[in-house]
């Protein structure tokens, strides 16, 4: 069954300010199932690292900052890593609509282990749970809009990526914003408990809409042949072996993890870019595409560490150095990195509509990924003056919102282009696989950011931002040198 009928207008016919003409409306659909499986994603993501770094008297498990930020590092680089498993079985296995229902359901039981939990048992069991059920239901999702967005030029492609992203972020606002509050007036299994909630509604949202999906939604595209299923199965606990003599024999621990993780997330996408290199399934013309989206795909790993450091540097930063009290209220600490998301919500329907005014005029997509890094680049080297300016006093609450601004702002450039390009280049037989190759940035920048986490805590404050300001706007700037042949190879 096919989403509801939509006539596609011809490009600078359709009138001003006319959403429905131009983005399907069951992209509405999966929109706000997204953003409620992101209030709790990011809902928890707000206070998870300070639910590491804190005290015991705090409700926190007060454990040291280059182990928080190494774990905080590896659990996002992981959750990501786990969406290439969703979108091969979404290929081979169980077809993307189900594969989005079985994946909400194992979140759901996460967020309630980590409210209902205590401590680091809780701490286990849930991220494990969320980690496996994002993986199961990000990438499909995605894929499902895809679908719906299939044969459209590339401006409207990217405004209704726009539009979706835009659910991500206002999920990612609203999210930090209740847990937030209620970690600061009742505690973090309150916080938890509330991410748990939200999950609920996702799958409020999404189980109705399941039977308007597009016919492709409840298909097995490339269908694993009935003798080979126990394959994956052998290899899923033979992984699970692996992992628990490494962890239980110490080769495995809190501090290494993050590097651990950055080296699979590296390996995993060097054989995917391989294997789409070398298929015969694969054409001429989308080897050429695939070719030229692997410097975009390292710029935006790059760039995703950049930003996810509100999660392990900057909320290290936050708890030494930052005062929350304003007057006798406190300010609650998931508000800051809130304050990122908030910022691209904000702007993302600014730049939706420039692109869709622009048409074939706006940056070409190589063009949108060097301004988003050097946007980011310049935040940091904004937060380079205000260390050095400060010295070791207190940093005022506000100039840390500021930056927050600027670096999450840059978002709007690089999030909804990816996703947009990974479902337009992706290889015929690799599309799901493609959109779970383009996750793998955001693995490889959760990954990097709870290495540049530890790097934070091993050197001064000045020389840290130094050297991220400077990889952002000089990567952003080479890019901006070479966007002309990757755009042509790309468009």
């Amino acid at each position: 069954m096919t989403t509801a009928p939509y006539v596609q207008t011809p490009p600078g016919d359709a009138p001003h300010g006319s959403r429905r003409e131009h983005i399907p409306k069951g992209i509405w659909q999966m929109a706000f199932t997204e953003l409620w499986e992101r209030f709790s994603f990011y809902g928890l993501q707000g206070i998870l690292s300070f639910y590491l770094l804190y005290s015991l008297d705090k409700g926190g498990l007060e454990i040291a900052p280059a182990a928080a930020a190494g774990i905080v590092g590896a659990y996002g680089g992981s959750v990501y890593l786990a969406q290439l498993l969703g979108a091969w079985a979404g290929d081979r296995l169980i077809s993307p609509k189900r594969m989005v229902l079985i994946g909400g359901i194992v979140i759901t039981a996460g967020h309630i282990a980590l409210a209902a939990l205590p401590g680091l048992t809780g701490l286990g069991v849930g991220l494990v749970l969320i980690i496996v059920g994002t993986g199961a239901l990000k990438t499909n999702i995605t894929t499902i809009v895809g679908y719906m967005l299939e044969g459209e030029e590339t401006s409207r492609r990217d405004a209704g990526f726009s539009y979706f992203y835009m659910a991500i972020n206002v999920g990612a606002v609203v999210g930090p914003l209740l847990t937030g509050l209620a970690q600061n007036q009742l505690g973090f299994h309150y916080g938890f408990g509330l991410a748990a909630i939200g999950m609920v509604a996702a799958l409020v949202q999404y189980i109705p809409s399941m039977k308007r999906l597009p016919e492709r939604a409840g298909q097995v595209d490339n269908p694993l042949p009935r003798e080979r299923r126990f394959v994956p199965l052998a290899w899923i606990a033979a992984a699970i072996v692996v992992i628990a003599i490494a962890w239980f024999t110490g080769l495995l621990h809190a501090e290494n993890l993050s590097s651990i993780v950055t080296v699979i997330a590296l390996i995993a996408a060097g054989a995917y870019f391989a294997v789409m290199l070398t298929s015969r399934k694969v054409t001429a013309f989308e080897k050429r595409r695939v070719a030229a989206f692997l410097p975009l795909f390292l710029l935006s790993g790059i760039y995703f560490g950049l930003l996810f450091q509100k999660f392990t540097a900057i909320s290290i930063l936050v708890t030494e150095r930052i005062d929350l009290h304003i007057g006798s209220w406190t300010f609650p600490v998931a508000w800051i990195t809130m304050v990122s998301p908030l910022s691209a919500v904000l702007i993302t329907p600014l730049i939706a509509r420039l692109w869709q005014r622009l048409g074939k005029r706006q940056p070409k997509p190589a063009t949108k990924y060097a301004i988003g890094l050097m946007q980011i680049g310049c935040a940091y080297a904004y937060l380079l003056l205000i260390s050095s300016v400060t010295g070791d006093a207190t940093i005022p609450l506000l100039l840390i919102l500021l930056f927050m601004c600027l670096a999450g702002s840059s978002e709007v450039f690089v999030g909804p282009i990816g996703l947009a390009l990974a479902t337009k280049i992706g290889p015929k037989s690799f599309e799901a696989q493609m959109v779970g190759l383009n996750f793998l940035s955001l693995a490889l920048g959760s990954s990097l950011s709870g290495l540049l986490g530890q790097l934070f805590t091993a050197i001064p404050n000045g020389t840290y931002f130094t050297i991220v300001a400077a990889a952002g706007i000089v990567l952003g700037g080479l890019l901006l040198l070479l966007r002309r042949p990757l755009n042509r190879i790309i468009e």
